[in-house]
């Protein structure tokens, strides 16, 4: 899809239009469908196996295939659409909001052990975390150079080091990818 972008050529845009916009969803239902097939086949099976937590692979099971069912017939009998708003925003929005609670006391007690300034880079990363928190609060005279000084940290530094990274995965997953294609990796099978 890169390359596509600098050959404006027939061939390139034919790839672009009808390959490249047309297969990620049917890739994606594929996904779906596959992600769906695993979470019941696991969750099955530490229920007849009776393994720890076991009860909570049938609460997982119960809000897959209910909401799955509610939100289909509501989809064909409307009555049925309020129960999928309600199981929503009363049962999966609050789920949300929790897990997010508990990540940022996961996220302040990282912090609190990663910030502690031992050596120059660490503490050159306790003072840019610093700043870009500081952005979201009102500083009087200050809010806008620290608005400014945040942004530029967001915007070089760390959108060098996230470039970076994505293309280390993207190489990454070529490589396993051709891997697996060409035979070399057999790890998924269960061998070595």
């Amino acid at each position: 899809m890169v390359v596509q972008s600098f050959i404006p050529h027939e061939s390139s845009e034919f790839f672009y239009e009808f390959i490249a916009l047309d297969w990620p969803p049917i890739i994606g239902v594929f996904a779906l469908l596959l992600g769906v097939l695993s979470l019941t086949r696991v969750s099955i099976n530490k229920i007849r196996r009776k393994t720890e937590g076991w009860g909570y692979s049938i609460i997982t099971l119960v809000g897959l295939f209910g909401m799955s069912a509610i939100g289909l017939i509501g989809h064909y009998y409307p009555p049925f659409w309020t129960a999928f708003d309600w199981n929503f925003n009363y049962i999966m929005i609050p789920i949300s909001a929790t897990m997010f609670s508990l990540l940022a006391f996961f996220i302040a007690s990282a912090a609190y052990r990663a910030f502690r300034a031992r050596s120059a880079l660490a503490t050159i990363l306790l003072v840019a975390a610093i700043i870009v928190m500081l952005r979201f609060f009102p500083l009087g005279f200050f809010t806008e150079p620290v608005g400014w000084l945040s942004a530029e940290i967001l915007n070089v530094p760390n959108l060098a080091a996230k470039r970076a990274i994505l293309i280390g995965v993207g190489l990454g997953i070529v490589s396993t990818a051709l891997k697996v294609i060409l035979g070399i990796e057999r790890s998924y099978l269960g061998r070595d």
